[in-house]
């Protein structure tokens, strides 16, 4: 069909009118992906609504394409309430499949904006996730992976550790940087330092590297809780690997060591970080500044 969404939609109206025509699955699938693609909503809320008029008619890969372009348009409802037309179709090629509750994972995890719009998309990803085990559908890497994260977002670490250590066991799939990237991050978050170290040295021993973002939030956590040389030495570790430390990092970890009375090491850290090109001249004089005016006295001294 045409490559025009609107002249795609013309086509679909005009052959709709033919005498003794029948849209098919293929008719009805391209045009659904034109219009989503092209954003154009609303007119593909109508040949959806088409579609879910047919009895017996659609597959899996159909229906999957009209949740991921209501996810995309923000139409989580309507992505639901596709999900479950399929979940009581007759015909076994249009039940969900895990791509089905992959694209509903990934569409409630993006809704979130506090931890507490995060528990409660939660709870609905926990009831999906259910539903999905209990249909025999053997959950993936995203899936567990999606698990972990939302359990992460909305503060239920305890439980996000439990997916963790289903994972091999119960689930015979193994967890991957993204797994322990989710974790290292809701520990550090709720200063747990210990935990999020022993991941960061079991993802060695697999062959992982921590992300910029697992880094930086370990070396925070170390910082704020009073930790110095472990939250240097992991801020180190973090530059070997060429990530890139924050401002915020930089700071936390220099405010830590003068609040302690160590003024002097701290300069020495910041020309360190400055000689060695990790900061800009920018970045050096505001961190600078930060120091000198919060601990003039000690410098003085």
């Amino acid at each position: 069909m045409q490559d025009d969404p609107l002249v795609c939609l013309e086509l679909y109206n005009w052959a709709s009118k033919q005498p003794r025509f029948l849209h098919d699955v293929s008719t009805f699938h391209i045009t659904i992906k034109k219009l989503g693609a092209a954003k154009l909503y609303q007119e593909m809320d109508d040949v959806v609504n088409q579609v879910l008029a047919v009895a017996n008619i659609g597959s899996e890969a159909l229906y999957n394409t009209i949740i991921y372009y209501f996810t995309e348009a923000r139409k989580l409802t309507r992505a639901i309430n596709i999900f479950k037309h399929m979940k009581n179709s007759v015909k076994l090629n249009c039940r969900p499949s895990i791509r089905t509750y992959n694209l509903l994972f990934a569409a409630l995890l993006s809704r979130g904006s506090n931890s507490y719009i995060n528990h409660m998309y939660m709870e609905t990803i926990r009831c999906l996730f259910k539903q999905m085990v209990d249909d025999g559908i053997e959950p993936d890497i995203f899936s567990l992976n999606s698990m972990v994260k939302g359990y992460v977002l909305s503060l239920h670490v305890n439980d996000a550790l439990r997916i963790f250590h289903q994972m091999g066991v119960v689930y015979n799939c193994q967890p991957n940087s993204f797994t322990y990237d989710y974790l290292i991050h809701g520990l550090c978050a709720q200063g747990r330092t210990e935990n999020a170290k022993v991941l960061c040295k079991e993802m060695a021993t697999k062959g992982f590297i921590p992300s910029s973002k697992s880094y930086n939030s370990l070396v925070n956590a170390l910082a704020l809780g009073g930790e110095v040389e472990e939250a240097v030495h992991y801020l180190w570790e973090l530059i070997e690997k060429q990530w890139s430390a924050d401002l915020i990092t930089y700071r936390t970890v220099l405010d830590e060591i003068c609040r302690q009375g160590r003024t002097g090491e701290g300069m020495r850290l910041l020309k360190q970080l400055q000689e060695k090109n990790l900061v800009d001249r920018h970045a050096y004089r505001k961190l600078l500044y930060v120091l000198e005016d919060e601990y003039e006295n000690s410098i003085d001294n």
